[in-house]
């Protein structure tokens, strides 16, 4: 192992590690707000929108990401639609992102019993109201243990984004195998980067879906002489 080798590159991980976190960011914050909508849109059931909603669940969680990034940065340009390997990068992440986010607030929401709906109704609240204050803040906590593993799963999903020119984590090692023939080094570098992005990020989670199951968030059970 060439410690020198890995001291004079480490800065470049480091570079790559910052796209790849900005990446991830913008993908997963579009991802949820794809994905609250989509789910909206299949809860309530409205009109050819949720027959839309459900084909774009299904060819986006059945395609692969490399496939859909291959679409984007070649593909579109035939259409007259030119995305920059950033652009693409974000657009790829978040389309897929967004089926598997609806399916989490989709499994979310429906665990949460009807009679609390009911009961919103019959307090004066609009259906609006209910679904604001009642339904979606339970449904948000009973999915962390989902939308944690969805963030993690996304941000892994990154390492392919070297195939559309992006100087991610992925391209940075495989540029510095392909000059230096250091296969051991950088593919070193390379699972540190990700260990050091990921690792606090699972903890994190871990304390979250702890904190949520101690307060028993939208459990009868929870609450005084039930």
């Amino acid at each position: 192992m060439d410690f020198e080798f890995i001291r004079a590159n480490a800065p470049l991980y480091v570079e790559a590690a910052g796209i790849t976190l900005r990446i991830s960011l913008l993908g997963i914050v579009l991802s949820a707000a794809i994905g609250l909508l989509c789910s909206l849109i299949k809860v309530f059931k409205v009109p050819v929108l949720r027959q839309v909603v459900s084909g774009y669940i299904e060819l986006s969680r059945n395609t692969p990401l490399l496939i859909q990034l291959f679409f984007l940065y070649f593909g579109l340009p035939k259409l007259g639609i030119v995305l920059s390997s950033e652009g693409c990068a974000v657009t790829g992440l978040a389309f897929l992102g967004g089926s598997y986010m609806a399916e989490a607030f989709r499994t979310g929401i429906d665990q949460v019993p009807a009679i609390q709906s009911e009961s919103g109704l019959s307090l004066g609240l609009t259906k609006g109201q209910v679904f604001k204050y009642i339904i979606l803040p339970q449904a948000i906590a009973t999915s962390v243990p989902v939308f944690c593993a969805n963030i993690i799963f996304l941000i892994k999903e990154t390492s392919v984004f070297s195939a559309v020119a992006l100087a991610d984590l992925m391209f940075v090692a495989k540029d510095l195998i392909g000059i230096y023939y250091k296969t051991d080094e950088a593919l070193f570098m390379l699972v540190t980067a990700y260990l050091i992005i990921l690792l606090p990020i699972s903890l994190l989670c871990s304390y979250i879906e702890r904190r949520v199951r101690y307060a028993e968030f939208g459990n009868s059970s929870a609450v005084p002489g039930k």
